[in-house]
C-alpha cells in the first residue's frame, strides 16, 4: 500500500470518526425499571434528558425503592445506549476495511 493511499484513508476515517462523534450525541434510548412505572431517556452521552415517575410510587417510606428504581431505569437505558452505538459504529466504519470488533478511542 502507498503512502499517499494510507494518508487518503486515515484521513477519510477521520472524517467517519467526527461525522460518529456528532451522531452518538443525537442517540437517544429510554430505561425503564418495575414494568415501567420508572422511565429515563439517556442521550449518547449518557446524559439524563427525563425521568418519568409513576405516582403510585410516591410514598415517604419508600424512598429507597424508588431510589434503586432510578437507579436501574438509567442502568437499562446506559446498555440501550451503548447498544445503540456499538451499531452506529459499526454501520459507518464498515466501509473502512477495520477487522471485525475492532474496539475504537472512544
Amino acid at each position: 500500500m502507498d503512502f499517499l493511499k494510507m494518508m487518503k484513508q486515515a484521513k477519510q476515517m477521520q472524517e467517519q470518526m467526527g461525522s460518529l462523534q456528532d451522531q452518538i450525541v443525537d442517540i437517544e434510548a429510554d430505561g425503564s425499571a418495575a414494568g415501567g412505572l420508572v422511565t429515563v431517556r439517556l442521550n449518547g452521552k449518557g446524559e439524563l434528558k427525563s425521568l418519568k415517575i409513576d405516582p403510585s410510587l410516591l410514598k415517604e417510606d419508600e424512598a429507597e425503592i424508588l431510589e434503586d428504581l432510578i437507579i436501574a431505569a438509567h442502568t437499562d437505558g446506559r446498555v440501550k445506549i451503548d447498544q445503540a452505538i456499538q451499531e452506529k459504529t459499526q454501520e459507518l466504519m464498515g466501509g473502512l476495511g477495520l477487522p471485525a470488533g475492532m474496539k475504537l478511542p472512544f
